[in-house]
Formats: C-alpha cells, structure tokens, sequence
C-alpha cells in the first residue's frame, strides 16, 4: 500500500507540475488565474514557429573581399598616423585590391626606415617590391583567412545582438557553410523593418568637410534619385582624398524630400567602434534624435579632434549617407554627441540598436528572403490540430475496441503522456513548429505501441492459465526489455538529429527525444499503478 500511494502521489505530482508550465501556453486560461499566482508562474510558455505563426526567413552571405578591404583601410590610416608620427613625408598611402598596399615616399632614403617599421609596428603586412620611392606591400595569407573567419563570427555575433535588442521571440540565427548566416524570426509584424534593422552595417563616422582650394560648384540641393548623377557630373574634379556624400531632408512645408551635397574627406577622423552607448533623444522641437556617447579612448579623440577644427563643419555620417553636418563651435569635452536627422521615433529606435549592438564588418548580400504571412500560420495550425485530433481520436478508438478496459486505461495513459509533453516543451520554453506536431503524433504512436507490447504479454500469461495479478506482473516485467530496448535506439535516432540537424529538424528532434522518456514514465509507473489499484481487490478476470 505504502509503494501504491507513493507511485500515485509521484503521478499526481508529475501531472500537476505539467498542468502549471503549460499554463502560459494557453493565454485565456493564463490571464483568467489571480494576478498574484501569474506572477509567481513563468511568463513564457510554448511559442509557436515559423511555420505556424508567419514571420520571415533569410539566408544571408558575408561578403568577406569587402571585411578585407575594411581591415586594409583601417590598418592604412593606421600607417599614415604611424609615419606622420615619425614625420616621414609621404605622397600617398594607398589600398592596392583588395589586400594590397603602397606607399610612395617623397625621400627615397627613408624607405629602409619605413620597412623597419612597418615590419615591426604591422608584421601582418609582407613585403612585395620596393622601387625607388615606392613601396608595395601585401596581408599574408594566414591574416586574409584570420580576417574573414573573424568577419562571419562577428557578424553572427552582432546580428543576434540586434535581434535581441529588438524583441523578437524565438530567433534562429545559426552559420551556414563558410561564409553563410541563416535567420528566422516568427512572428515580425513589420517584415521589412526586421530586415533592414538586420542588414544596416552601420559603420558611424565623423568626417571633416573638406575644404578645397579649388571651390566645387556644388548644387544647394539635388532632387531624390538624382544623387549618382551628380556625383558622374563632377568625376574627375574631385580631389583624390575627398568624395561627395549626400544628406536627406524632409521639406515640410511642400511634403517632399530631397538630399543636400556634401564635400567630405575620405578618412574618418573618428569612426563608431569607439562607441559606448547609443540613445533616443527629443530635440527642442520635439523631434527624435539619437545621443551617442564615447569610451574613454573615444571621449579623447573626440576632444582632440573638435579642439583642432573649432569654426570647421564636421559631418556624422552613417553607412556612407550624411545624417547632418553640424559647426563645431567649441572644444566638445565629455564624449558625447547627438546625431540628428529626418527620423521617425522607430527609425532613432532601431538606429540606436544597431550602434548600440556594433557595425557588422563587411555588408551582406541576400540570397534568400522568404516571408510566411499569418494567414499561412494559421493555415497550418488549424490542420496540424485537426491530423492530431483525428491521428488521436483513432488511435483512442482502437485501443478502446480491442482491449476493451485495459485500453481505457492506455487511453489515459496516453493523455497524461500529452499533458507531460505540453509541460515539458512550455517548461523548456520550446518552439513548435509543424515537425514538431509530426513528433507529437509520433509520441503518441510510440506510447500506444508500449501498452500493445504489455497487454499481448498479459493476455498470453492469461491464455497459460495464470491469475490475473500474476499476470500483469508477468506481462509488464516481460515487456520491459523490448520497450526500453526500442525507445532507447529511437532515442539515438533522436539525439543525432538534435545534434546535426537545424531548424524544423531540430524541433522534431527536441518533442521526440522528450516524448520518449515521458512514455517510458507513463507505460511503467502510470499504467501499472492503476492495474496494481485493481489487483488490490483479488480480480478474477480482466477485461482485456
């Protein structure tokens, strides 16, 4: 008696704590329970995959030639400090390809003098000819793969930080092949938001206007799409180390936009890696902006650079499009700036997140974009419930009809099965997608095959003559082997695709895996609790 009511009370208690985590999965029961209990519940229950809620997926590549060039660019400026530091004169130092770099000096003598330094202040950098005045050099292979890998890390690193920061439930954000990002995000009301948020490179810098000693005749303001024309208009009359950027503009009063012309250097003075924080803001007219605020190290450049160009216009410009382009009017201590522009309060929102989460190092190209509308989720719910409730439904019937009471009482193993299924999976916060209701469907073909295997045993010890209580005993402790024998391999099956399959497969793998262990729970302490309850009272015969 003391073993019956301790397996009924460990029933009890099982079914119970199922029942509670999977609350949150069903938003009308969750919000009718008293405040007080909800809040000491989970919040966060069963969420619903792609497949059944909608949203979007995509598959994005890294393009690392361009993570190449950025680190050769970065690692040029570098060099012109380095030599202006030593005061070396230099005419040019230059991006030769993708991976290459010259140098043309004014003094042919300090050319011993700069391979010395580079060799020892860039050592990533191998030498490749050296001719007269000019120096060529080129990155080792080693740092041109190091580069490349880094890139995809950072890049799956700072997407999902975005994606966080935006609240997306559930993502999937996982590496695809060598240089390939696969992302799925259920649920995303604004599709084309979550990508754009996604996508934005956001490379932050700050560039002084130039100031050119031959006066440019830019246009006061270029109508939108005209931008390329003018930049075609004026090849050729661009100094080498400037270039036109252009600034959006909302024109109120006439409901239109149009884009002013800037003249900028081509080297950042300070660029956005340098970043600590990044927030909205409200302007005196009430308009969003963002407030950026620097590191340590970012808050003195930013003081040395605004010291030496008081009176000069500084451009803040973000993935190569001007934002504005304020006077510094003082020395700027402390490391901080706003960036103000023609934005909408989910426009500073989302451009506060990806500063905030950092640039990606090299922009990425789609190469596949799939948005799954929610009246397709729905779809799909709707005839995932209806195959389970009739995959079910004949399955219960079956049991019923040829195993008569015994098959009642399989019936209700199999439910506390699926209560201990849904519990687990909302305890784990899991996702559903519609492989997973094939493993649903899947746990409960398996749970029913576990009571077959003991009541043909049963009835067998039956057919030989034995009592009834003998031959429940008989017929579970027979059975035993072969049910563990073929959930174990099934669960092999499991783990592997849990551990080598993505996505959808996953989600099949998780209910399946899971499924297994609750059958077994249920096959040997729910059902033979119950025919121990009956074997109490000396049966003669057994409806089997």
């Amino acid at each position: 008696m003391k073993k019956l009511r301790g397996r009924f009370l460990l029933l009890f208690v099982v079914t119970a704590v199922s029942c509670i985590l999977a609350l949150p999965s069903f938003p009308g029961l969750y919000q009718a329970l008293p405040e007080g209990l909800r809040n000491i519940l989970s919040h966060q229950g069963l969420s619903l995959g792609l497949d059944l809620q909608g949203g979007i997926h995509l598959v994005l590549e890294v393009e690392e030639e361009r993570a190449v060039e950025i680190a050769v660019d970065r690692l040029r400026k570098a060099i012109e400090d380095l030599l202006a530091e030593k005061t070396i004169s230099v005419d040019n130092v230059s991006r030769e390809g993708a991976n290459g770099l010259s140098i043309d000096l004014q003094n042919e003598s300090d050319a011993d003098e700069v391979q010395t330094l580079l060799n020892d202040s860039f050592p990533s950098f191998v030498s490749q000819k050296k001719s007269g005045t000019r120096l060529e050099y080129e990155l080792s292979p080693d740092d041109v793969e190091r580069i490349k890998t880094s890139a995809i890390n950072q890049a799956l690193e700072t997407i999902r930080n975005r994606i966080d920061q935006f609240g997306v439930a559930e993502p999937l954000i996982q590496r695809l092949g060598l240089n390939q990002i696969a992302i799925q995000l259920p649920g995303v009301q604004d599709p084309q938001r979550a990508k754009d948020l996604i996508q934005k490179t956001a490379l932050l810098e700050f560039k002084m206007l130039y100031e050119s000693p031959v006066a440019l005749d830019l246009p006061s303001r270029v109508e939108r799409g005209q931008e390329e024309n003018v930049r075609e208009e004026f090849v050729g009359k661009v100094p080498d180390e400037a270039e036109i950027l252009f600034e959006t503009v909302e024109d109120q009063l006439n409901e239109s936009t149009y884009s002013i012309p800037y003249l900028v250097k081509k080297d950042a003075d300070l660029i956005g890696d340098l970043l600590q924080d990044a927030r909205v803001s409200i302007g005196d007219f009430n308009e969003p902006n963002v407030s950026v605020t620097f590191d340590s190290k970012g808050a003195r450049e930013f003081d040395l650079v605004t010291a030496a160009n008081v009176g000069k216009r500084m451009a803040i410009v973000l993935d190569g499009k001007v934002y504005s382009a304020p006077t510094i009017n003082e020395r700027i201590s402390g490391g901080r700036a706003v960036i103000s522009g023609v934005f909408s309060t989910d426009e500073a929102n989302d451009l506060a997140v990806v500063l905030r989460a950092g640039a990606l190092p090299a922009p990425l190209k789609t190469l596949q974009d799939l948005t799954v509308g929610p009246s397709l989720g729905k779809d799909s719910i709707e005839k995932g419930l209806r195959t389970t409730v009739i995959a079910g439904s004949l399955v219960l019937i079956f049991m019923i009809v040829y195993y008569r009471l015994s098959g009642l009482i399989a019936n209700v193993a199999l439910l506390l099965n699926l209560i201990g299924l849904l519990g687990a999976l909302s305890g784990l916060n899991a996702t559903l997608t519609l492989p997973g209701i094939a493993g649903i469907i899947l746990t409960m073909g398996m749970g029913v095959d576990s009571n077959v295997l003991i009541f043909e045993r049963i009835r067998e010890e039956l057919r030989n003559g034995r009592p009834v209580r003998l031959a429940v005993d008989a017929g579970f402790e027979k059975a035993f082997l072969t049910i563990v024998d073929a959930h174990v391999t099934t669960l092999i099956t499991g783990l592997a695709l849990f551990l080598f399959g993505t996505g959808p497969i996953k989600g099949f793998a998780v209910t399946l895996c899971l499924g297994i262990g609750i059958n077994l729970f249920t096959a040997f302490v729910g059902t033979k609790v119950v025919f121990d309850s009956m074997n109490r009272r000396k049966l003669e015969t057994l409806s089997i």
